[in-house]
Protein backbone atom coordinates (compact mmCIF):
# COMPACT_ATOMS: atom_id res chain seq x y z
CA UNK A 1 0.00 0.00 0.00
CA UNK A 2 1.20 3.38 -0.96
CA UNK A 3 0.92 6.45 1.19
CA UNK A 4 -0.79 8.77 -1.56
CA UNK A 5 -4.31 8.82 -0.43
CA UNK A 6 -6.25 11.72 -2.05
CA UNK A 7 -9.46 13.77 -0.69
CA UNK A 8 -12.52 14.41 -2.64
CA UNK A 9 -14.69 16.95 -3.38
CA UNK A 10 -14.55 20.74 -1.07
CA UNK A 11 -12.36 20.72 2.28
CA UNK A 12 -13.78 24.55 3.41
CA UNK A 13 -10.82 26.12 5.42
CA UNK A 14 -12.14 27.90 8.48
CA UNK A 15 -9.44 27.92 10.97
CA UNK A 16 -8.57 30.48 13.80
CA UNK A 17 -5.44 31.55 12.55
CA UNK A 18 -4.27 35.16 12.58
CA UNK A 19 -3.15 35.68 8.98
CA UNK A 20 -2.20 33.27 5.90
CA UNK A 21 0.26 33.43 2.97
CA UNK A 22 -0.84 32.47 -0.33
CA UNK A 23 2.23 30.64 -2.37
CA UNK A 24 0.69 29.94 -6.30
CA UNK A 25 1.96 31.13 -9.72
CA UNK A 26 -1.83 31.03 -11.31
CA UNK A 27 -3.69 33.98 -12.40
CA UNK A 28 -4.87 36.56 -9.66
CA UNK A 29 -8.11 36.07 -8.14
CA UNK A 30 -8.43 38.57 -5.33
CA UNK A 31 -6.33 39.31 -2.11
CA UNK A 32 -6.75 38.38 1.90
CA UNK A 33 -5.42 40.49 4.46
CA UNK A 34 -2.80 42.44 1.75
CA UNK A 35 -1.88 38.95 -0.16
CA UNK A 36 -2.37 37.67 -3.70
CA UNK A 37 -5.03 35.05 -3.57
CA UNK A 38 -4.75 33.11 -6.94
CA UNK A 39 -7.56 30.44 -8.58
CA UNK A 40 -5.66 27.41 -9.93
CA UNK A 41 -7.30 26.51 -13.14
CA UNK A 42 -8.72 22.68 -12.55
CA UNK A 43 -9.50 20.02 -15.40
CA UNK A 44 -11.05 17.06 -13.24
CA UNK A 45 -13.78 16.36 -13.51
CA UNK A 46 -14.22 15.78 -17.12
CA UNK A 47 -17.62 16.31 -19.03
CA UNK A 48 -20.45 16.46 -16.81
CA UNK A 49 -22.29 18.85 -18.57
CA UNK A 50 -24.63 18.87 -21.22
CA UNK A 51 -25.15 21.48 -24.27
CA UNK A 52 -27.15 23.55 -22.03
CA UNK A 53 -24.76 23.31 -18.99
CA UNK A 54 -27.47 20.61 -17.03
CA UNK A 55 -26.20 18.53 -14.78
CA UNK A 56 -25.15 15.02 -16.69
CA UNK A 57 -23.73 12.12 -14.45
CA UNK A 58 -22.12 9.03 -16.15
CA UNK A 59 -20.09 5.95 -15.41
CA UNK A 60 -17.38 3.85 -16.10
CA UNK A 61 -15.78 5.25 -18.83
CA UNK A 62 -14.42 4.44 -21.99
CA UNK A 63 -12.43 5.92 -24.69
CA UNK A 64 -12.20 5.96 -28.65
CA UNK A 65 -9.63 7.19 -30.44
CA UNK A 66 -10.38 7.71 -34.05
CA UNK A 67 -8.08 10.19 -35.76
CA UNK A 68 -7.46 13.43 -34.32
CA UNK A 69 -10.59 12.87 -31.70
CA UNK A 70 -11.40 11.16 -28.54
CA UNK A 71 -14.32 10.17 -28.16
CA UNK A 72 -15.64 9.46 -23.94
CA UNK A 73 -18.17 7.27 -23.91
CA UNK A 74 -20.24 6.99 -20.16
CA UNK A 75 -23.65 4.45 -18.92
CA UNK A 76 -25.52 7.87 -18.13
CA UNK A 77 -26.14 7.79 -14.33
CA UNK A 78 -30.38 9.34 -13.76
CA UNK A 79 -30.50 7.69 -9.94
CA UNK A 80 -32.01 9.80 -7.65
CA UNK A 81 -31.70 7.29 -4.60
CA UNK A 82 -28.73 5.20 -3.81
CA UNK A 83 -29.21 2.59 -6.46
CA UNK A 84 -27.72 1.95 -10.47
CA UNK A 85 -30.40 3.59 -12.68
CA UNK A 86 -28.36 3.71 -15.74
CA UNK A 87 -30.72 3.93 -19.09
CA UNK A 88 -28.11 4.37 -21.97
CA UNK A 89 -24.97 5.85 -22.91
CA UNK A 90 -23.82 9.23 -23.47
CA UNK A 91 -20.49 10.54 -24.99
CA UNK A 92 -18.19 13.39 -25.14
CA UNK A 93 -15.54 14.47 -27.92
CA UNK A 94 -12.78 16.79 -27.30
CA UNK A 95 -9.99 17.33 -29.57
CA UNK A 96 -7.21 18.47 -26.79
CA UNK A 97 -8.52 16.84 -23.93
CA UNK A 98 -9.56 20.18 -21.89
CA UNK A 99 -12.82 21.22 -23.76
CA UNK A 100 -15.21 18.49 -24.35
CA UNK A 101 -18.38 18.67 -26.70
CA UNK A 102 -21.32 16.75 -25.59
CA UNK A 103 -23.70 14.77 -28.04
CA UNK A 104 -25.92 13.35 -26.12
CA UNK A 105 -27.51 9.75 -25.67
CA UNK A 106 -26.28 7.14 -28.41
CA UNK A 107 -27.69 3.72 -27.33
CA UNK A 108 -31.19 3.48 -25.44
CA UNK A 109 -31.80 0.42 -23.60
CA UNK A 110 -35.07 0.56 -24.57
CA UNK A 111 -34.03 -0.27 -27.87
CA UNK A 112 -32.48 -3.36 -26.84
CA UNK A 113 -34.94 -5.94 -26.76
CA UNK A 114 -33.12 -8.73 -24.81
CA UNK A 115 -31.98 -6.38 -21.78
CA UNK A 116 -33.20 -4.03 -18.87
CA UNK A 117 -34.39 -0.90 -19.65
CA UNK A 118 -32.73 1.11 -17.11
CA UNK A 119 -29.19 -1.07 -16.89
CA UNK A 120 -26.81 0.33 -19.20
CA UNK A 121 -23.78 -1.15 -17.33
CA UNK A 122 -19.73 -0.19 -18.84
CA UNK A 123 -19.29 -0.27 -22.29
CA UNK A 124 -16.80 0.56 -25.11
CA UNK A 125 -16.59 1.20 -28.80
CA UNK A 126 -13.80 0.29 -31.14
CA UNK A 127 -13.71 0.73 -35.27
CA UNK A 128 -14.07 -2.46 -37.13
CA UNK A 129 -11.67 -3.68 -40.02
CA UNK A 130 -15.38 -2.63 -42.12
CA UNK A 131 -15.18 1.01 -40.94
CA UNK A 132 -18.32 0.74 -39.37
CA UNK A 133 -18.43 1.28 -34.71
CA UNK A 134 -19.14 -1.27 -32.56
CA UNK A 135 -20.34 -0.92 -28.96
CA UNK A 136 -19.97 -3.87 -26.52
CA UNK A 137 -21.97 -3.30 -23.45
CA UNK A 138 -23.64 -5.51 -20.76
CA UNK A 139 -26.88 -5.52 -18.98
CA UNK A 140 -29.75 -7.97 -17.44
CA UNK A 141 -30.94 -9.39 -19.83
CA UNK A 142 -34.27 -10.41 -19.89
CA UNK A 143 -34.00 -14.28 -21.15
CA UNK A 144 -31.85 -16.50 -19.99
CA UNK A 145 -32.66 -17.05 -16.65
CA UNK A 146 -32.28 -13.02 -16.06
CA UNK A 147 -28.20 -13.26 -16.04
CA UNK A 148 -25.95 -10.23 -16.99
CA UNK A 149 -24.69 -10.82 -20.66
CA UNK A 150 -22.42 -9.22 -23.16
CA UNK A 151 -24.30 -6.93 -26.46
CA UNK A 152 -23.49 -5.48 -29.22
CA UNK A 153 -24.65 -2.70 -31.25
CA UNK A 154 -23.34 -1.23 -34.19
CA UNK A 155 -23.22 2.40 -36.16
CA UNK A 156 -21.64 4.11 -39.11
CA UNK A 157 -20.84 7.21 -36.73
CA UNK A 158 -18.58 7.25 -33.01
CA UNK A 159 -21.52 9.28 -31.99
CA UNK A 160 -24.35 6.92 -32.97
CA UNK A 161 -27.35 6.28 -33.62
CA UNK A 162 -26.30 2.48 -32.47
CA UNK A 163 -28.02 -0.59 -33.04
CA UNK A 164 -27.58 -3.60 -31.51
CA UNK A 165 -27.53 -6.82 -33.52
CA UNK A 166 -28.52 -9.54 -31.07
CA UNK A 167 -27.06 -12.72 -31.02
CA UNK A 168 -24.84 -11.93 -34.63
CA UNK A 169 -26.55 -13.72 -36.69
CA UNK A 170 -30.13 -12.44 -36.71
CA UNK A 171 -32.12 -13.10 -33.92
CA UNK A 172 -32.57 -9.22 -31.73
CA UNK A 173 -34.14 -11.02 -28.65
CA UNK A 174 -31.07 -12.57 -27.19
CA UNK A 175 -27.98 -11.12 -26.27
CA UNK A 176 -23.88 -11.87 -28.06
CA UNK A 177 -22.47 -13.57 -25.42
CA UNK A 178 -25.55 -15.38 -23.25
CA UNK A 179 -24.44 -15.15 -19.73
CA UNK A 180 -24.86 -18.54 -18.98
CA UNK A 181 -22.37 -19.85 -21.35
CA UNK A 182 -19.85 -18.55 -18.72
CA UNK A 183 -21.36 -18.54 -15.40
CA UNK A 184 -21.04 -20.46 -12.32
CA UNK A 185 -23.79 -21.86 -10.03
CA UNK A 186 -23.37 -19.05 -7.84
CA UNK A 187 -23.04 -15.80 -9.56
CA UNK A 188 -25.21 -14.85 -12.88
CA UNK A 189 -22.98 -11.06 -12.90
CA UNK A 190 -20.07 -12.85 -14.52
CA UNK A 191 -20.40 -11.14 -17.55
CA UNK A 192 -20.23 -7.56 -17.33
CA UNK A 193 -17.73 -4.66 -18.17
CA UNK A 194 -16.81 -5.55 -21.59
CA UNK A 195 -13.40 -4.13 -23.10
CA UNK A 196 -12.06 -4.35 -26.92
CA UNK A 197 -8.34 -4.69 -27.86
CA UNK A 198 -6.99 -4.41 -31.42
CA UNK A 199 -3.35 -5.36 -32.56
CA UNK A 200 -1.61 -4.52 -35.92
CA UNK A 201 1.69 -6.40 -36.14
CA UNK A 202 2.98 -6.29 -39.61
CA UNK A 203 0.27 -7.79 -42.13
CA UNK A 204 -1.64 -9.21 -39.09
CA UNK A 205 -4.53 -7.77 -37.41
CA UNK A 206 -6.22 -9.19 -33.77
CA UNK A 207 -9.10 -8.31 -32.46
CA UNK A 208 -9.03 -9.14 -28.41
CA UNK A 209 -12.75 -9.08 -26.26
CA UNK A 210 -12.11 -9.32 -22.58
CA UNK A 211 -15.33 -8.76 -19.56
CA UNK A 212 -15.86 -10.65 -16.01
CA UNK A 213 -16.58 -10.02 -12.63
CA UNK A 214 -14.64 -12.36 -10.25
CA UNK A 215 -13.45 -14.21 -13.32
CA UNK A 216 -11.27 -12.32 -15.92
CA UNK A 217 -12.71 -13.45 -19.55
CA UNK A 218 -11.34 -13.42 -22.86
CA UNK A 219 -11.33 -14.39 -26.28
CA UNK A 220 -10.30 -13.18 -30.22
CA UNK A 221 -13.46 -11.89 -32.47
CA UNK A 222 -13.55 -11.33 -36.04
CA UNK A 223 -15.60 -8.28 -37.88
CA UNK A 224 -17.24 -9.04 -41.34
CA UNK A 225 -20.61 -7.20 -43.16
CA UNK A 226 -21.32 -5.39 -40.05
CA UNK A 227 -21.21 -8.14 -37.48
CA UNK A 228 -18.64 -9.71 -35.51
CA UNK A 229 -18.04 -12.84 -33.69
CA UNK A 230 -15.94 -15.07 -31.48
CA UNK A 231 -12.75 -16.49 -33.11
CA UNK A 232 -13.09 -20.78 -32.89
CA UNK A 233 -9.02 -20.22 -32.03
CA UNK A 234 -8.66 -24.20 -32.21
CA UNK A 235 -10.42 -24.71 -34.93
CA UNK A 236 -13.04 -27.39 -33.73
CA UNK A 237 -16.03 -26.54 -35.47
CA UNK A 238 -17.47 -25.30 -32.15
CA UNK A 239 -17.35 -21.94 -29.88
CA UNK A 240 -16.80 -23.35 -26.10
CA UNK A 241 -15.68 -22.05 -22.62
CA UNK A 242 -12.76 -23.38 -20.97
CA UNK A 243 -9.37 -22.34 -19.34
CA UNK A 244 -7.23 -23.88 -21.75
CA UNK A 245 -6.57 -22.61 -25.52
CA UNK A 246 -6.31 -26.05 -26.93
CA UNK A 247 -9.59 -26.77 -25.90
CA UNK A 248 -11.71 -23.71 -25.53
CA UNK A 249 -11.97 -20.54 -27.11
CA UNK A 250 -13.17 -18.35 -24.89
CA UNK A 251 -10.95 -18.50 -21.94
CA UNK A 252 -10.95 -18.09 -17.93
CA UNK A 253 -8.15 -16.14 -16.71
CA UNK A 254 -6.83 -15.36 -13.53
CA UNK A 255 -4.36 -12.01 -14.18
CA UNK A 256 -3.10 -11.72 -10.33
CA UNK A 257 -3.45 -13.72 -7.19
CA UNK A 258 -7.03 -15.41 -5.96
CA UNK A 259 -9.08 -12.67 -4.91
CA UNK A 260 -7.84 -9.47 -6.33
CA UNK A 261 -9.02 -8.95 -9.43
CA UNK A 262 -12.91 -7.57 -9.13
CA UNK A 263 -14.05 -6.07 -12.81
CA UNK A 264 -13.44 -3.65 -14.81
CA UNK A 265 -10.41 -4.92 -17.08
CA UNK A 266 -9.17 -3.19 -20.00
CA UNK A 267 -6.06 -4.23 -22.18
CA UNK A 268 -3.04 -2.04 -23.21
CA UNK A 269 0.17 -2.29 -25.24
CA UNK A 270 2.65 0.56 -25.36
CA UNK A 271 3.36 2.00 -29.12
CA UNK A 272 6.10 3.42 -30.51
CA UNK A 273 6.87 6.67 -32.08
CA UNK A 274 5.22 5.17 -34.99
CA UNK A 275 2.20 3.57 -33.84
CA UNK A 276 4.30 0.17 -33.58
CA UNK A 277 3.33 -1.97 -30.11
CA UNK A 278 6.05 -3.13 -27.95
CA UNK A 279 6.85 -4.01 -24.76
CA UNK A 280 4.39 -6.35 -22.27
CA UNK A 281 0.84 -6.42 -22.78
CA UNK A 282 -0.99 -4.62 -19.69
CA UNK A 283 -4.29 -5.72 -18.44
CA UNK A 284 -5.43 -3.09 -15.81
CA UNK A 285 -8.99 -3.54 -13.46
CA UNK A 286 -10.94 -2.50 -10.08
CA UNK A 287 -9.05 -4.81 -7.47
CA UNK A 288 -10.54 -5.82 -4.63
CA UNK A 289 -13.39 -3.89 -2.66
CA UNK A 290 -14.06 -0.79 -2.02
CA UNK A 291 -12.31 -1.15 -5.61
CA UNK A 292 -8.59 0.01 -6.17
CA UNK A 293 -7.16 0.28 -9.48
CA UNK A 294 -4.38 -2.31 -10.25
CA UNK A 295 -2.44 -4.13 -13.19
CA UNK A 296 -0.99 -7.31 -14.21
CA UNK A 297 1.48 -7.41 -17.18
CA UNK A 298 2.00 -10.39 -19.55
CA UNK A 299 4.87 -10.71 -22.01
CA UNK A 300 4.59 -10.05 -25.65
CA UNK A 301 6.64 -13.58 -26.16
CA UNK A 302 3.37 -15.09 -24.51
CA UNK A 303 0.42 -13.12 -25.77
CA UNK A 304 -2.90 -12.16 -24.16
CA UNK A 305 -4.06 -16.25 -24.50
CA UNK A 306 -1.64 -18.03 -23.05
CA UNK A 307 -2.63 -17.11 -19.00
CA UNK A 308 0.75 -16.11 -17.96
CA UNK A 309 0.39 -12.75 -16.11
CA UNK A 310 2.22 -11.53 -13.18
CA UNK A 311 0.99 -8.98 -10.70
CA UNK A 312 2.43 -5.44 -11.17
CA UNK A 313 0.54 -3.56 -8.23
CA UNK A 314 -2.40 -1.36 -7.34
CA UNK A 315 -1.75 2.32 -8.99
CA UNK A 316 -4.60 4.17 -7.54
CA UNK A 317 -6.48 3.79 -3.80
CA UNK A 318 -10.63 3.11 -3.56
CA UNK A 319 -11.83 6.83 -3.95
CA UNK A 320 -14.00 8.49 -1.39
CA UNK A 321 -16.56 9.36 -3.34
CA UNK A 322 -17.76 6.22 -5.00
CA UNK A 323 -16.84 2.46 -4.03
CA UNK A 324 -16.90 1.23 -7.45
CA UNK A 325 -14.01 3.04 -10.24
CA UNK A 326 -13.31 2.12 -13.70
CA UNK A 327 -10.66 2.98 -16.12
CA UNK A 328 -9.75 3.89 -19.62
CA UNK A 329 -6.07 3.91 -21.32
CA UNK A 330 -5.26 5.30 -24.57
CA UNK A 331 -2.62 7.06 -26.09
CA UNK A 332 -2.85 10.99 -27.77
CA UNK A 333 -0.33 13.20 -28.85
CA UNK A 334 2.47 11.85 -27.98
CA UNK A 335 1.22 11.15 -24.10
CA UNK A 336 -0.70 8.09 -22.57
CA UNK A 337 -3.91 8.83 -20.16
CA UNK A 338 -5.51 6.81 -17.52
CA UNK A 339 -9.19 7.66 -17.33
CA UNK A 340 -11.57 6.95 -14.24
CA UNK A 341 -14.35 7.33 -12.36
CA UNK A 342 -15.80 8.91 -8.54
CA UNK A 343 -18.52 11.13 -7.43
CA UNK A 344 -16.85 14.35 -7.30
CA UNK A 345 -19.71 16.48 -8.84
CA UNK A 346 -22.47 18.32 -6.86
CA UNK A 347 -24.86 15.65 -5.95
CA UNK A 348 -22.56 12.80 -7.02
CA UNK A 349 -21.90 8.89 -5.43
CA UNK A 350 -21.46 6.00 -5.88
CA UNK A 351 -24.51 5.91 -8.37
CA UNK A 352 -24.22 9.38 -9.79
CA UNK A 353 -20.60 9.43 -11.31
CA UNK A 354 -18.66 11.28 -13.43
CA UNK A 355 -15.08 10.40 -15.51
CA UNK A 356 -11.62 12.26 -14.46
CA UNK A 357 -8.07 12.38 -16.49
CA UNK A 358 -4.80 11.96 -15.25
CA UNK A 359 -1.22 11.27 -17.26
CA UNK A 360 0.18 7.65 -17.19
CA UNK A 361 3.42 6.90 -16.64
CA UNK A 362 6.48 4.32 -16.74
CA UNK A 363 8.75 4.00 -14.98
CA UNK A 364 12.49 2.33 -16.61
CA UNK A 365 11.14 -1.46 -16.02
CA UNK A 366 7.72 -0.68 -17.42
CA UNK A 367 5.84 -0.88 -14.35
CA UNK A 368 3.19 1.97 -14.06
CA UNK A 369 3.66 5.07 -11.81
CA UNK A 370 1.31 5.94 -8.94
CA UNK A 371 -1.88 7.76 -10.09
CA UNK A 372 -2.72 10.45 -7.57
CA UNK A 373 -6.65 11.18 -8.12
CA UNK A 374 -6.55 15.35 -8.25
CA UNK A 375 -8.73 17.99 -8.95
CA UNK A 376 -5.87 19.23 -11.42
CA UNK A 377 -6.07 16.66 -13.96
CA UNK A 378 -3.57 17.02 -17.44
CA UNK A 379 -3.59 20.83 -16.66
CA UNK A 380 -0.20 22.78 -16.28
CA UNK A 381 -1.45 24.04 -13.00
CA UNK A 382 0.52 23.16 -9.44
CA UNK A 383 -1.14 22.42 -6.23
CA UNK A 384 -1.09 25.68 -4.09
CA UNK A 385 0.56 25.67 0.08
CA UNK A 386 -0.78 28.32 2.27
CA UNK A 387 0.94 28.90 5.33
CA UNK A 388 0.29 30.73 8.71
CA UNK A 389 1.56 34.29 9.26
CA UNK A 390 4.28 32.16 11.69
CA UNK A 391 5.09 30.53 8.41
CA UNK A 392 3.84 26.65 9.41
CA UNK A 393 2.12 24.85 6.43
CA UNK A 394 -1.35 23.92 6.68
CA UNK A 395 -2.21 20.96 6.55
CA UNK A 396 -4.60 18.11 6.95
CA UNK A 397 -3.57 15.21 9.19
CA UNK A 398 -2.59 11.75 7.03
CA UNK A 399 -4.84 8.87 6.31
CA UNK A 400 -5.51 5.93 3.94
CA UNK A 401 -8.97 5.69 1.98
CA UNK A 402 -10.05 2.33 2.84
CA UNK A 403 -11.67 -0.64 1.34
CA UNK A 404 -14.39 -0.49 3.62
CA UNK A 405 -17.33 0.81 3.11
CA UNK A 406 -18.68 1.45 6.34
CA UNK A 407 -15.31 4.02 7.01
CA UNK A 408 -17.31 6.37 4.58
CA UNK A 409 -17.51 9.59 4.94
CA UNK A 410 -14.69 10.61 6.37
CA UNK A 411 -15.89 13.73 8.51
CA UNK A 412 -13.61 14.38 11.21
CA UNK A 413 -10.17 15.42 8.83
CA UNK A 414 -8.24 17.36 11.33
CA UNK A 415 -6.79 20.55 9.41
CA UNK A 416 -3.95 22.19 11.51
CA UNK A 417 -0.88 23.94 11.37
CA UNK A 418 2.35 21.07 10.74
CA UNK A 419 6.24 21.13 10.76
CA UNK A 420 6.18 17.69 9.58
CA UNK A 421 3.52 17.15 7.25
CA UNK A 422 3.93 14.93 4.06
CA UNK A 423 3.58 16.96 1.21
CA UNK A 424 0.80 15.30 0.01
CA UNK A 425 -0.79 16.22 2.88
CA UNK A 426 -0.11 19.99 1.99
CA UNK A 427 -1.24 20.39 -1.25
CA UNK A 428 -4.14 23.01 -1.88
CA UNK A 429 -5.88 24.01 -4.64
CA UNK A 430 -7.81 27.46 -5.15
CA UNK A 431 -10.75 27.33 -7.21
CA UNK A 432 -13.53 30.37 -7.73
CA UNK A 433 -16.72 30.05 -5.93
CA UNK A 434 -19.39 32.30 -3.81
CA UNK A 435 -19.14 29.96 -0.88
CA UNK A 436 -22.01 31.86 0.23
CA UNK A 437 -23.30 29.45 2.67
CA UNK A 438 -20.08 29.98 5.00
CA UNK A 439 -20.86 32.26 8.01
CA UNK A 440 -19.55 35.49 8.31
CA UNK A 441 -16.16 35.62 10.56
CA UNK A 442 -13.15 38.16 10.90
CA UNK A 443 -11.09 34.66 10.67
CA UNK A 444 -8.68 35.46 7.81
CA UNK A 445 -9.01 32.14 6.13
CA UNK A 446 -12.64 31.93 6.58
CA UNK A 447 -12.69 34.90 4.64
CA UNK A 448 -10.63 33.02 1.98
CA UNK A 449 -12.85 30.87 1.98
CA UNK A 450 -15.68 33.08 1.32
CA UNK A 451 -13.52 34.53 -1.74
CA UNK A 452 -12.49 31.26 -3.04
CA UNK A 453 -12.75 27.28 -1.72
CA UNK A 454 -9.74 25.14 -1.04
CA UNK A 455 -10.18 22.02 -2.47
CA UNK A 456 -7.38 19.57 -1.07
CA UNK A 457 -5.65 17.86 -4.23
CA UNK A 458 -6.50 14.58 -1.35
CA UNK A 459 -9.57 13.34 -1.97
CA UNK A 460 -11.91 12.76 1.12
CA UNK A 461 -15.29 14.06 2.71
Amino acid sequence: MFKKRFLTGLLVLSLVIPSITIQTNSASAGQVDGKVVEATEVSNPIGGYDSSGNLVYGGDPSVLVDGDTVYLYEGQDVSDNESYQMPGYIVYSTKDLKTWTYHGRVLNMTDVKWGNKTAAWAGQVEKGDDGKYYMYYCSWANVDGGNQSIGVAVSDSPTGQFKDIGDGKGDLTVPFIKGSFTTSPTSNYNDIDPTVYTETVGDETHHYLSWGNGKFIICEIEYGNGTVSIKDINNDGKITFGTDKASADVLEHQPLPAGGYTEASWLYRRKDADGNPYGDYYVFYAHQWREAMAYSRAKATDGLLANKWTFGKVIMPPTATSNTNHMAVFDFKGNTYFIYHNGSLPGGSGFRRIPNIAKLEFDENGDVNEIPETVIGICDSEATNIYSSEGFVIAHSHFDNSYGDGDYPYLKVNVSESLKAEKEDTDWVITKSDASDLPETNNSITKLSRMEKARATKYGP
